[in-house]
């Protein structure tokens, strides 16, 4: 069985605020040779590893680039993890089993190897991301809080009162779950949209080196230079009028369509403003639906790229109230971004899942992420069966339909007769968007020079795939081909706009968006009643 964790009494000391979080104290863990867990995500490797503090045990965390292994590396033996560290099967060194958890454990087990000399014990992302959430929820007082209008406030969480909730993970993508228990869970969706493009398209536009960086800008900018608000529309007048917010977001990035200006006439701090209220609002959109249509309240949000960023939990805070109208609210968990690792550092001691590969694992998921479409087949292009041709159509069997408009925005509209209609949601990210931000990184002076340039690119060109994070076979086990998008820009490295085809951009800028119009708008939105 190998060494347990004895979690009892664990305990945050220090401001739970600081940068990366503070340790967690195991007042009853035996303060002996370390235990390292590894989460080996898409763009960070994270590391949870238990050190002897004034004779105390401690839980301790660390992350680096996945593109900087060799530093991860160099910091695993200058902390002396390999200790004793983990399992083993053997006598020597080269049979150290280390947990490890995220698609780089299948990418890049051979490097462990060949480097450290131990072996990764792979378990079940999913997995253990729900046993690391649970951990903190079940075990640290204090590890759960809101934030909203600059203040955060500690929620205090019955263990026995805990379940189910929504968990929402943001990581290059991001995964929504359905905690139902200890190891009980489904993964209910997915998204391409997560840190990975807001990151890959902040190099883009910003130049910016780091994530970090990237939210240091964010706080000093106005996303109402670029974005289109409801006012802009249809005036004041009509907007008081029509009991509209004039303040009310219309378009991201829907002021640079009308705009002579190029993208270095725009000040890289409004920039990254934009591109963080654009996306985080996208999130907290999907993760108000999601929760609707389950009928869950709590919702938790987790994941490498929240860090504890003010700006990004207000505007989670903000969207989940405002779609839910106050009826759900955005609980954030502390050492957030090290849940894989978490999870996996707590299943030392525990039964071992013998060495998971892509084929197997202990129940299948639904990834949510977006395969490349089907060839156009006959049999694709089939209608289905309930379509009546365009002379059976009369007032009795075409309502009630639903109808997508993507203008600047896009609205979501439910029409039940002539002249009676609802308009259900919308959202922020529509066609001016796409052309906003197709403006800024190709250049392009209209929509039809834009979808040409789409036409001949090459979207994985510049996306990450789900064979970029678990190798050149994908993830078979739940039918993922490795070509499949897990994150819209996010194979981006470079921040000069200048190493990257225009026709690739596009590419993906319409694939990115086009997707998540059809996942938001899909048919089960329309039970959902809401303003916007």
């Amino acid at each position: 069985m190998g060494r347990r964790i004895d979690l009892s009494g664990a305990e945050i000391r220090g401001d739970p605020a600081e940068d990366g979080g503070p340790p967690i104290f195991l007042p009853r863990q035996p303060a002996a040779s370390p235990l390292l867990a590894l989460d080996i995500g898409g763009t960070l490797i994270k590391l949870v590893y238990t050190a002897s503090c004034g004779g105390e045990a401690e839980l301790r965390f660390a992350k680096f680039e996945r593109r900087r292994l060799d530093e991860c590396f160099e910091f695993v033996r200058a902390e002396g993890l390999l200790g004793c560290n983990g399992t083993k099967t053997g006598s020597s060194k080269e049979n150290m089993i280390l947990k490890a958890t995220g698609g780089g454990a299948y990418k890049f087990g051979d490097d462990f190897r060949e480097k450290l000399g131990v072996s990764l014990d792979k378990l079940d992302e999913m997995d253990s991301v729900v046993s690391g959430a649970n951990f903190l929820l079940q075990n640290v007082p204090g590890a759960a809080f809101t934030h909203m209008n600059g203040k955060r406030n500690s929620v205090d969480i019955s263990p026995d009162n805990l379940f189910p909730y929504l968990l929402v993970n943001i990581g290059s993508g991001v995964s929504i779950l359905k905690v139902n228990g200890n190891r009980k869970f489904e993964r209910v969706t997915g998204t391409h949209i997560g840190g990975g493009t807001m990151f890959g398209l902040a190099k883009l536009l910003t130049g910016c080196k780091s994530y970090d960086e990237f939210l240091q800008l964010s706080q000093k900018g106005d996303n109402f230079v670029l974005d289109l608000i409801v006012k802009d529309i249809c005036g004041e007048l009509v907007c008081q009028k029509q009991g509209l917010s004039t303040s009310t977001l219309a378009s991201s990035f829907g002021k640079v369509i009308t705009s002579m200006k190029k993208l270095t006439d725009y000040r890289s701090e409004d920039l990254a403003s934009t591109l963080l209220s654009a996306f985080t609002y996208n999130i907290a959109q999907i993760s108000f639906l999601v929760a609707s249509l389950l009928g869950l309240r709590r919702v938790f949000f987790g994941g490498s790229y929240i860090r504890g960023h003010k700006s990004t939990m207000e505007n989670i805070s903000y969207a989940l109230d405002f779609w839910s109208q106050s009826q759900n609210q955005a609980v954030f968990l502390q050492h957030e971004g090290y849940l894989g690792a978490l999870g996996a550092l707590m299943s030392y001691g525990g039964p071992r899942d013998e060495n998971l590969t892509l084929e197997d694992s202990q129940e299948k998921l639904n990834f949510g992420f977006l395969p490349l479409p089907k060839e156009n087949t006959q049999e694709s292009a089939a209608p289905p069966a309930d379509v009546t041709s365009a002379d059976e159509h009369n007032d009795s069997n075409i309502f009630p339909y639903l109808l997508v408009n993507i203008g600047s925005g896009v609205s979501m509209i439910e029409v039940i007769g002539k002249g009676k209609f609802e308009r259900i949601i919308g959202s922020h990210l529509g066609g001016g968007t796409i052309l906003g931000l197709a403006r800024l990184l190709t250049g392009c002076s209209s929509y039809e020079e834009f979808l040409d340039l789409s036409q001949r690119g090459n979207n994985l060109a510049v996306d990450l795939t789900v064979g970029d994070i678990y190798g050149e076979h994908g993830y078979p086990k739940i039918g993922l081909p490795a070509s499949t998008t897990a994150a819209s820009f996010g194979k981006v490295n470079s921040s000069k706009l200048s190493d990257y085809k225009v026709e690739d951009l596009a590419a993906a800028l319409l694939n990115s968006f086009t997707y998540n119009i059809g996942q938001v708008f899909s048919p089960d939105i329309g039970a959902i009643r809401c303003h916007s």
